[in-house]
Order: structure tokens, then sequence, then C-alpha cells
């Protein structure tokens, strides 16, 4: 699983990709934050908090995510080196957490330069105001929980096409769906259910519960049930491939 880790941060960092992912990720959030006015600048806002931030940017994720996964298995499929890989002593399991977990150090490395903003909102703030740290790292354990859910989504929609743009869009689709579509229908009385919440399915729902900083375990059963389901799924395709 360490040699394919490697690998994957390697063809990160000896391509642009690593650096772009990182670049636009800090970028389109840096504008919006503190350059395009509107309800998510906070030097317009007059209030200094990161709630901009942990708004915009798993929308942001949405779609850099896919971007880093689309290749993973895509394009060794499309190239045919996932047949040599699948020769080597090496599970399915090991192969896909390599992957998963490659995906997983770059959404971490783009999520440390945020810590800027937190000195910056330090900064910012009235000197008798104190900052609310359990929500501040709450919502960064929330945006790094909504980053493995949406790797391990992206690595299943790769292993489904050799086609990297069809792998892209399936995997922003389902991210969006995960992520909206419970909380959006639960808007409608037609999928009430009595005391059941059909938005406790969606990501939304436990990225928010999360973000107020209070760690529930109702929350982390989520998160990592949702990521064991699309990693297992992954590698049942990857393993039917192997023996096919």
């Amino acid at each position: 699983m360490f040699a394919i880790l490697r690998k994957e941060i390697n063809s990160f960092f000896a391509t642009p990709i690593g650096y772009l992912v990182i670049g636009l990720f800090l970028v389109i959030n840096g504008l919006f934050l503190w350059v395009f006015p509107g309800n998510y600048n906070i030097l317009d806002s007059g209030f200094a908090s990161l709630g901009p931030f942990f708004t915009i940017a798993p929308w942001i994720l949405l779609f850099l995510i896919p971007a880093i996964t689309m290749k993973s298995f895509s394009e060794e499929i499309k190239q045919g080196t996932l047949e040599l890989l699948l020769t080597k002593p090496l599970s399915s399991r090991d192969l896909v957490l390599g992957k998963f977990f490659g995906a997983l150090v770059l959404v971490i490395l783009s999520l440390i330069p945020t810590l800027l903003y937190v000195l910056a909102i330090e900064m910012l703030k009235k000197p008798e105001a104190i900052l609310d740290w359990g929500v501040i790292t709450g919502s960064y354990f929330g945006l790094l929980f909504l980053g493995g859910c949406y790797a391990a989504i992206g690595l299943f929609a790769s292993i489904l096409s050799p086609n990297q743009v069809v792998a892209f869009i399936l995997a922003i689709f389902l991210c969006f769906i995960s992520f909206f579509a419970f909380e959006a229908l639960a808007g409608f009385d037609i999928f009430s259910f009595g005391s059941f919440n059909l938005s406790d399915l969606g990501i939304s729902a436990h990225y928010d519960s999360i973000s107020r900083g209070v760690i529930d375990t109702r929350d982390l059963v989520y998160f990592f049930s949702f990521i064991i389901f699309f990693l297992f799924v992954t590698g049942f395709n990857l393993s039917s491939k192997k023996s096919s």
C-alpha cells in the first residue's frame, strides 16, 4: 500500500496537477473571501469569522477532488498498466487504499495553507473577541472527512471508465448527489417518514453537524461508513477485472 501511496504522491508532483489543484483551491477561496464583493467576502461582512470559507470550500472541493482522482484507475486502464499492477504481489485492497490515501494527502496539503486565514481572522477581530476554536477545529475535521468522501467517490468513478473525462463528470455528479440532493429532497413533504430525516443520508447534514465543533459519534460512523462503502465497491470492481 505504501508503495502505491508514494507512487501516487510522486505522480501528483512530477506533473503540474498537484501544484495546480492546490493553487486553484487557494486562489478561488482567496478571491471569494477577500476580493470579490458579496456574501462570502469576510471584509464586507464586518464579522471576523471563517464561516464563509467553510461554506464555499465543499463546493470547490466538489470539482477539484474529482480532478485529482479521475486518472487514478482510468489512466491505468487506458494505458494497459492496470493489468501489470494486478500481476504484482499487491492485493486489490492495498491498491485502492494506496490511491485513496494519496488523494487524501493532496487534500490535506491543500488545506494546510488555509490556516493563514485563521491568523488573518485573529488579527482582524476585536481585541476583546475570542475565536471559537472548537468550531474552527470541527470545521477543519469536517473538510477532511468531506475530502475523504469525495476521494472515495472519485476512485469509484475512475474504476468504472477508461475515459478520464467520463470519470470526472461521473464523480462530480455523485459528489453533488451525496452532498446536496438528500438535503434538497428532505424539503419536500412527500419524503417525510415520521422521525426519519432524509437529509441525514447526505454528507451536508453531517458536515454541518461536525462543523459546530461537537464531535458526534453518529457523524463519525456516517463518514467512515460512507468512505468504506465506496472503497469496498471500488475494490470489488478491481477484483472483478483481476479475475477476468
